[in-house]
Protein backbone atom coordinates (compact mmCIF):
# COMPACT_ATOMS: atom_id res chain seq x y z
CA UNK A 1 0.00 0.00 0.00
CA UNK A 2 1.28 3.38 -1.01
CA UNK A 3 0.95 6.25 1.46
CA UNK A 4 -0.69 9.88 0.29
CA UNK A 5 2.29 12.27 -0.23
CA UNK A 6 3.23 14.31 3.14
CA UNK A 7 1.24 17.62 2.84
CA UNK A 8 3.60 20.63 4.56
CA UNK A 9 2.05 22.62 7.71
CA UNK A 10 1.66 26.14 7.98
CA UNK A 11 3.70 26.00 11.54
CA UNK A 12 6.24 23.40 9.64
CA UNK A 13 9.38 25.37 10.94
CA UNK A 14 8.31 25.57 14.30
CA UNK A 15 7.84 22.01 14.81
CA UNK A 16 11.14 21.30 13.08
CA UNK A 17 12.89 23.59 15.86
CA UNK A 18 11.28 21.89 18.33
CA UNK A 19 12.47 18.62 17.25
CA UNK A 20 16.26 19.83 17.12
CA UNK A 21 16.15 21.17 20.22
CA UNK A 22 15.10 18.04 21.77
CA UNK A 23 17.27 15.54 19.36
CA UNK A 24 20.18 17.45 20.85
CA UNK A 25 19.30 16.72 24.14
CA UNK A 26 17.57 12.90 23.77
CA UNK A 27 19.86 10.03 24.86
CA UNK A 28 21.13 8.51 21.54
CA UNK A 29 24.26 6.56 21.04
CA UNK A 30 24.80 8.82 17.63
CA UNK A 31 23.29 11.89 16.63
CA UNK A 32 19.91 13.13 15.35
CA UNK A 33 18.72 15.15 12.99
CA UNK A 34 15.06 16.02 12.49
CA UNK A 35 12.53 14.87 9.18
CA UNK A 36 10.00 16.36 7.65
CA UNK A 37 7.03 17.79 9.99
CA UNK A 38 4.31 15.41 9.11
CA UNK A 39 0.54 15.70 10.04
CA UNK A 40 0.00 12.60 13.17
CA UNK A 41 -2.12 9.90 12.66
CA UNK A 42 -3.42 7.03 14.90
CA UNK A 43 -0.39 5.15 13.16
CA UNK A 44 1.85 7.16 14.55
CA UNK A 45 2.97 5.06 17.53
CA UNK A 46 2.96 1.65 15.74
CA UNK A 47 7.03 1.91 14.85
CA UNK A 48 7.52 2.71 18.58
CA UNK A 49 7.84 1.18 22.57
CA UNK A 50 7.11 3.70 24.66
CA UNK A 51 5.88 7.43 24.79
CA UNK A 52 6.41 10.53 27.46
CA UNK A 53 4.14 13.54 27.43
CA UNK A 54 4.59 16.71 29.22
CA UNK A 55 1.96 19.47 29.53
CA UNK A 56 3.57 22.96 28.84
CA UNK A 57 3.28 26.19 31.14
CA UNK A 58 4.55 29.90 30.52
CA UNK A 59 3.00 31.77 27.49
CA UNK A 60 2.54 28.54 25.59
CA UNK A 61 -0.42 25.99 26.53
CA UNK A 62 -0.64 22.41 25.40
CA UNK A 63 1.84 20.01 25.31
CA UNK A 64 4.70 18.25 24.06
CA UNK A 65 5.73 14.37 23.29
CA UNK A 66 8.43 12.18 22.50
CA UNK A 67 8.15 8.73 20.92
CA UNK A 68 11.39 6.62 21.48
CA UNK A 69 12.49 2.96 20.00
CA UNK A 70 12.93 0.11 21.56
CA UNK A 71 17.05 0.97 21.66
CA UNK A 72 16.20 3.73 24.43
CA UNK A 73 13.79 1.54 26.36
CA UNK A 74 15.71 -1.80 26.42
CA UNK A 75 18.98 0.50 27.69
CA UNK A 76 17.34 1.75 30.20
CA UNK A 77 16.10 -1.56 31.72
CA UNK A 78 19.32 -3.26 31.20
CA UNK A 79 21.37 -0.20 32.65
CA UNK A 80 23.63 -1.71 35.58
CA UNK A 81 21.96 0.72 38.07
CA UNK A 82 18.80 -1.19 37.02
CA UNK A 83 15.75 -0.21 35.52
CA UNK A 84 15.95 4.02 35.01
CA UNK A 85 12.36 5.81 34.87
CA UNK A 86 11.96 6.87 31.24
CA UNK A 87 10.27 9.81 31.80
CA UNK A 88 12.80 10.68 33.92
CA UNK A 89 15.87 10.34 31.52
CA UNK A 90 13.68 12.30 28.36
CA UNK A 91 12.82 14.92 30.67
CA UNK A 92 15.71 17.35 29.65
CA UNK A 93 14.74 16.92 26.36
CA UNK A 94 11.25 17.82 26.95
CA UNK A 95 12.36 20.56 28.26
CA UNK A 96 14.30 22.06 25.87
CA UNK A 97 11.31 21.65 23.05
CA UNK A 98 9.36 23.61 25.38
CA UNK A 99 12.04 26.06 25.33
CA UNK A 100 12.15 26.51 21.91
CA UNK A 101 8.40 26.66 21.65
CA UNK A 102 8.53 29.79 23.98
CA UNK A 103 7.74 27.80 27.16
CA UNK A 104 8.57 25.46 29.89
CA UNK A 105 7.39 21.69 30.24
CA UNK A 106 5.92 20.09 33.32
CA UNK A 107 7.35 16.88 34.71
CA UNK A 108 6.62 14.26 31.83
CA UNK A 109 4.38 11.02 32.39
CA UNK A 110 4.36 7.86 30.63
CA UNK A 111 1.28 7.27 28.41
CA UNK A 112 0.57 4.16 27.16
CA UNK A 113 0.63 3.78 23.36
CA UNK A 114 -2.50 3.12 22.70
CA UNK A 115 -3.70 6.48 24.47
CA UNK A 116 -1.24 9.11 22.53
CA UNK A 117 -3.02 10.64 20.07
CA UNK A 118 -6.22 11.07 22.54
CA UNK A 119 -3.48 12.57 24.86
CA UNK A 120 -2.79 14.93 22.09
CA UNK A 121 -6.29 16.45 22.46
CA UNK A 122 -6.41 16.87 18.83
CA UNK A 123 -5.07 17.52 15.43
CA UNK A 124 -1.29 17.08 15.69
CA UNK A 125 2.34 17.58 14.05
CA UNK A 126 4.97 14.65 14.12
CA UNK A 127 8.71 15.21 13.43
CA UNK A 128 11.12 11.79 12.91
CA UNK A 129 14.10 12.02 14.43
CA UNK A 130 16.57 10.11 12.43
CA UNK A 131 19.75 8.36 12.64
CA UNK A 132 21.07 5.33 11.29
CA UNK A 133 17.14 4.20 11.98
CA UNK A 134 14.32 6.36 12.74
CA UNK A 135 14.92 7.12 16.82
CA UNK A 136 12.75 8.44 18.10
CA UNK A 137 9.34 11.12 17.25
CA UNK A 138 8.58 14.46 18.63
CA UNK A 139 4.54 15.30 18.52
CA UNK A 140 3.62 18.38 19.18
CA UNK A 141 -0.83 19.44 18.77
CA UNK A 142 -1.36 21.95 15.79
CA UNK A 143 -3.11 24.45 18.19
CA UNK A 144 0.52 24.87 20.59
CA UNK A 145 2.22 25.34 16.98
CA UNK A 146 0.13 27.96 16.07
CA UNK A 147 0.73 29.68 19.49
CA UNK A 148 4.29 29.82 19.02
CA UNK A 149 4.44 30.68 15.79
CA UNK A 150 2.27 33.82 16.25
CA UNK A 151 4.91 34.39 19.48
CA UNK A 152 8.08 33.99 16.90
CA UNK A 153 6.41 35.85 14.49
CA UNK A 154 5.59 39.04 16.54
CA UNK A 155 9.08 39.19 18.25
CA UNK A 156 10.97 39.30 14.53
CA UNK A 157 11.53 42.35 13.62
CA UNK A 158 11.32 42.73 9.41
CA UNK A 159 14.65 43.60 7.47
CA UNK A 160 14.95 45.57 4.09
CA UNK A 161 17.24 44.51 1.33
CA UNK A 162 18.74 47.19 -0.55
CA UNK A 163 16.46 47.44 -3.76
CA UNK A 164 13.68 46.43 -2.38
CA UNK A 165 10.78 48.72 -1.23
CA UNK A 166 10.56 49.63 2.63
CA UNK A 167 7.66 47.23 4.32
CA UNK A 168 8.17 44.42 1.65
CA UNK A 169 8.96 40.97 2.75
CA UNK A 170 12.31 39.32 1.48
CA UNK A 171 12.78 36.16 1.94
CA UNK A 172 15.50 33.69 0.93
CA UNK A 173 16.94 30.50 1.50
CA UNK A 174 19.55 29.75 4.70
CA UNK A 175 23.18 28.79 2.96
CA UNK A 176 23.71 25.17 4.38
CA UNK A 177 25.88 24.77 7.23
CA UNK A 178 29.61 23.62 6.29
CA UNK A 179 29.72 19.97 6.40
CA UNK A 180 25.93 19.49 6.52
CA UNK A 181 24.64 16.17 4.92
CA UNK A 182 22.34 16.69 1.91
CA UNK A 183 18.91 16.35 2.30
CA UNK A 184 17.45 12.76 1.47
CA UNK A 185 14.18 11.27 0.93
CA UNK A 186 14.70 9.17 3.92
CA UNK A 187 12.02 11.23 6.29
CA UNK A 188 9.21 9.76 3.62
CA UNK A 189 9.86 6.46 5.17
CA UNK A 190 8.50 7.48 8.14
CA UNK A 191 5.10 9.12 6.49
CA UNK A 192 4.98 5.83 4.87
CA UNK A 193 5.19 3.54 7.40
CA UNK A 194 2.84 5.82 9.74
CA UNK A 195 0.30 6.13 6.57
CA UNK A 196 -0.38 2.45 6.32
CA UNK A 197 -0.76 -0.92 9.15
CA UNK A 198 0.89 -2.87 6.24
CA UNK A 199 4.51 -1.52 6.74
CA UNK A 200 5.07 -2.60 10.90
CA UNK A 201 9.01 -2.47 9.55
CA UNK A 202 10.83 0.36 8.88
CA UNK A 203 13.73 -0.32 6.23
CA UNK A 204 16.96 2.21 7.60
CA UNK A 205 17.69 5.68 6.26
CA UNK A 206 19.35 5.09 2.80
CA UNK A 207 23.60 5.70 2.85
CA UNK A 208 26.18 3.07 4.39
CA UNK A 209 25.98 2.28 8.10
CA UNK A 210 28.34 3.95 10.35
CA UNK A 211 31.21 1.90 11.62
CA UNK A 212 31.67 2.86 14.91
CA UNK A 213 27.65 2.32 15.82
CA UNK A 214 28.26 -1.28 14.14
CA UNK A 215 31.20 -2.26 16.68
CA UNK A 216 29.50 -1.01 19.50
CA UNK A 217 26.23 -3.38 18.79
CA UNK A 218 27.88 -6.16 18.70
CA UNK A 219 29.83 -5.64 21.84
CA UNK A 220 26.78 -4.83 23.47
CA UNK A 221 28.39 -1.25 24.71
CA UNK A 222 25.78 0.93 22.71
CA UNK A 223 23.00 1.06 24.89
CA UNK A 224 25.47 2.60 27.82
CA UNK A 225 27.08 4.90 25.68
CA UNK A 226 23.20 6.39 25.09
CA UNK A 227 22.79 6.94 28.62
CA UNK A 228 25.90 9.12 29.12
CA UNK A 229 23.54 12.32 29.34
CA UNK A 230 21.12 10.68 32.05
CA UNK A 231 20.68 12.47 34.88
CA UNK A 232 20.72 10.01 38.45
CA UNK A 233 20.02 10.89 42.19
CA UNK A 234 23.16 9.38 44.03
CA UNK A 235 22.48 9.14 47.57
CA UNK A 236 25.14 8.51 50.93
CA UNK A 237 23.60 6.45 53.44
CA UNK A 238 24.78 6.85 57.06
CA UNK A 239 22.43 3.94 58.54
CA UNK A 240 18.34 3.42 59.02
CA UNK A 241 16.27 2.30 61.69
CA UNK A 242 12.80 2.16 62.14
CA UNK A 243 10.28 4.36 64.69
CA UNK A 244 6.73 4.25 66.00
CA UNK A 245 4.80 6.97 65.29
CA UNK A 246 4.89 8.28 69.07
CA UNK A 247 8.39 8.03 69.03
CA UNK A 248 8.94 10.29 65.71
CA UNK A 249 5.75 13.14 67.25
CA UNK A 250 8.40 13.01 70.45
CA UNK A 251 11.65 14.31 68.47
CA UNK A 252 12.85 17.71 70.08
CA UNK A 253 16.09 19.62 69.18
CA UNK A 254 19.19 17.30 70.17
CA UNK A 255 17.31 14.16 70.30
CA UNK A 256 19.69 11.17 69.44
CA UNK A 257 18.15 8.29 66.73
CA UNK A 258 20.88 5.20 67.15
CA UNK A 259 21.27 3.40 63.60
CA UNK A 260 21.32 0.32 62.39
CA UNK A 261 25.22 1.02 61.70
CA UNK A 262 28.23 0.50 63.95
CA UNK A 263 30.60 3.08 64.39
CA UNK A 264 33.20 3.69 61.74
CA UNK A 265 31.51 1.64 59.70
CA UNK A 266 31.39 2.82 56.22
CA UNK A 267 28.57 4.32 54.34
CA UNK A 268 26.61 3.51 51.61
CA UNK A 269 26.42 4.90 48.04
CA UNK A 270 22.68 4.50 46.23
CA UNK A 271 22.35 5.53 42.52
CA UNK A 272 18.69 5.87 42.09
CA UNK A 273 17.56 4.09 45.78
CA UNK A 274 20.15 0.87 44.29
CA UNK A 275 23.70 0.13 46.59
CA UNK A 276 26.52 -0.10 44.22
CA UNK A 277 29.82 1.09 46.37
CA UNK A 278 30.70 1.93 50.18
CA UNK A 279 33.38 4.43 51.63
CA UNK A 280 34.04 6.66 54.02
CA UNK A 281 32.90 9.67 54.96
CA UNK A 282 35.38 12.48 55.09
CA UNK A 283 35.40 16.37 54.90
CA UNK A 284 36.18 18.32 51.40
CA UNK A 285 36.48 22.61 51.97
CA UNK A 286 33.80 22.53 54.80
CA UNK A 287 31.06 20.28 52.62
CA UNK A 288 30.83 16.46 53.19
CA UNK A 289 32.36 13.93 50.96
CA UNK A 290 32.71 10.12 50.34
CA UNK A 291 36.23 8.33 50.00
CA UNK A 292 35.37 5.35 47.82
CA UNK A 293 36.39 2.31 49.60
CA UNK A 294 34.70 -0.62 48.00
CA UNK A 295 32.70 -0.83 44.94
CA UNK A 296 29.52 -3.89 44.50
CA UNK A 297 29.96 -6.03 41.82
CA UNK A 298 26.52 -6.50 40.01
CA UNK A 299 25.62 -9.53 41.85
CA UNK A 300 26.06 -7.58 45.50
CA UNK A 301 24.28 -5.01 44.68
CA UNK A 302 20.84 -4.56 45.74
Amino acid sequence: MTAAPIVPGPHDAVATTAAAALAAVLPSSEQLEPGNPQPGTEHVTSLFSAAVVADLGGPISGRVGVLVADELTSALSSSPMGQLDLAAAVQPALDAAAAALGGSAQPGRTVDLDEVVADMGGDFTAVPLLGSTIFAAVLVPDSTLSVASSTTTSTTTPTTTPGTTPGTATTSAAPAAAGSPEPTDAPSTLGEALGSVAQPTLPPVPGPPVEGNVRSIATGRRGIEMLHGVEMEVTVELGRTRMAVRDLLALTPGAVLALDRAAGSPADLLVNGRLIARGEVVVVDEDFGLRITEILDQSAAV
